[in-house]
């Protein structure tokens, strides 16, 4: 784990109406005057900070590898028929030198970012902090923190409702050069908790300074408060504690002041950009296009992703009423017998067609981390058992914002709300936006493979990524 904390260089995002980076931080130990120094003024942490945000878009992190692709193919939804790698992860081939490379990437780079955000976490401003604007900082930091240590340990440890036991990941709250030990999951998860609650008391008062300064614009870029209870509901959910992930999907639902975008406005409505409606927490990223475009527009590529050919099935075939998602989500390609399909619902539309100047000037460009619809299907999973009609109507609002029917609708046999229900209408939302696998190993379900007929069994080996060799070796 040595090389997790080693020199670490950050890009400090300016905000995002500004296209460039800037005031790059150099936090090695050898650089601790400078570090000092950068984050010695709000200005100072503030850059650190956006330098952070810049980080999580890498291609290794959620700029592709946990958005729209490995963690998509393992989902079952793409695949690339021409490389032996993407053939290799969606096998749950973790041993393959390709599979490996990503996620050693993967765990390599959340590390080094979670180290960034530790840097912030001990300057002056920010450690001590007990007034504005030294708690938004803090609250921010401790919420990504959490959020990144989190998908860490849903990607390499075992679901924790089925073994209580389970071995966990490190919990880095230091910037050290010093190893931290391994944890197990529950003693992992109640550091995140801490960390999340902890946020959630920091940032409560957040709104009344919204607009304040440049770095209170626009909140959905910053890990705010409704995206730590957002993250909240996930990470109690995980446990297995409905009860408050519960109270927190739906303080996002009644709180957060987001809304489900009308079935009418979800054509173009994630295409690059972040949901004006929908998006809690969003990266901004300007460069998305050239990330998403090579993968899921190429239609002959020995790196382009397919999404699987019964794909349409799921927005078509099951339904009743017209899933405005299916040409949201999916555009045609091809004509006849051998049509077939693009995901182009993250494919900002306006840079595809060379139309930029027509683009919305109230449209963020960038990567949807955590969106409203989510919440609701928590909700809606939690109420099933104790309030079966509150859940029921949950389930239908979305539904009917998306263009079809109302459950009760849908015939005898599929009119009644169950997992199956919800783990449906997550799959058709959801894809591109890396939730579906969690939602998968969560509940040890089996998968149905991408060519619509090999059924995954439910394993450690396929819903366990073991953690990277560089990690083993230096501490052997």
């Amino acid at each position: 784990m040595m090389n997790i904390f080693r020199l670490i260089c950050v890009g400090a995002l300016l905000p995002f109406m500004m296209l460039s980076c800037s005031n790059f931080l150099d936090i090695t130990p050898e650089g601790q005057t400078k570090k000092d120094d950068l984050l010695s003024t709000p200005s100072g942490v503030e850059d650190a900070l956006y330098g952070v945000y810049s980080q999580l878009r890498l291609e290794a992190l959620y700029g592709q590898e946990l958005s729209f692709s490995s963690l998509e193919v393992m989902a079952q939804y793409l695949d690339c028929y021409g490389s032996d790698g993407v053939t290799a992860l969606s096998n749950y081939r973790y041993d393959d030198s390709r599979v490996k490379d990503v996620f050693e990437a993967v765990w390599t780079q959340m590390y080094k970012n979670i180290s960034n955000v530790n840097a912030v976490l001990q300057c002056e401003i920010v450690k001590g902090a007990t007034d504005y604007p030294g708690t938004i900082y803090k609250g921010e930091a401790l919420g990504l923190r959490a959020f990144m240590h989190f998908d860490l340990l849903r990607i390499f440890s075992e679901q924790i409702t089925q073994n209580p036991e389970a071995e966990g990941i490190p919990y880095a709250t230091e910037f050290s050069l010093n190893t931290p030990s391994f944890q197990p999951a529950k003693k992992v998860y109640e550091l995140i908790l801490g960390d999340l609650l902890e946020a959630e008391r920091l940032l409560t008062d957040e709104k009344q300074y919204e607009g304040s300064t440049a770095f209170m614009t626009d909140r959905k870029i910053h890990f705010n408060l409704h995206a730590v209870r957002a993250t909240l509901a996930r990470v109690y959910l995980t446990m297995g504690d409905k009860d408050n992930a519960l109270i927190y999907a739906q303080k996002v639902i009644d709180e957060s002041g987001r809304r489900l975008s009308e079935k009418t406005e979800v054509v173009g409505d994630l295409a690059g950009v972040l949901s004006n409606n929908e998006t809690i927490f969003g990266v901004y990223y300007a460069e998305f296009y050239s990330l998403v475009s090579p993968k899921l527009q190429k239609t002959v590529s020995f790196s382009s992703l397919d999404p699987r050919k019964d794909i349409m099935d799921f927005y078509e075939a099951d339904v009743v009423g017209l899933d405005f998602r299916a040409a949201a989500y999916l555009t045609a390609v091809g004509a006849d017998s051998r049509v077939g399909y693009r995901l182009s619902k993250l494919t900002d539309s306006y840079e595809l067609e060379n139309k930029e100047a027509e683009r919305p000037v109230d449209k963020v460009l960038g990567i949807n981390m955590i969106r409203l619809p989510e919440m609701y299907y928590i909700a809606a999973e939690c109420l099933l058992e104790k309030d079966y009609d509150e859940a029921l109507r949950l389930f239908d609002e979305v539904l009917e914002h998306r263009g079809l029917y109302p459950l009760e609708n849908w015939g005898e046999g599929r009119n009644q709300l169950n997992m199956e229900a919800i783990n449906s209408e997550r799959y058709r939302e959801l894809i591109g936006e890396g939730q579906t696998f969690f939602n998968m190993k969560r509940q040890n379900l089996t998968i149905l493979g991408v060519d619509g007929e090999t059924v995954v069994q439910p394993s450690k080996k396929v819903y366990v990524v073991p953690v990277p060799d560089i990690e083993n070796d230096y501490r052997n």
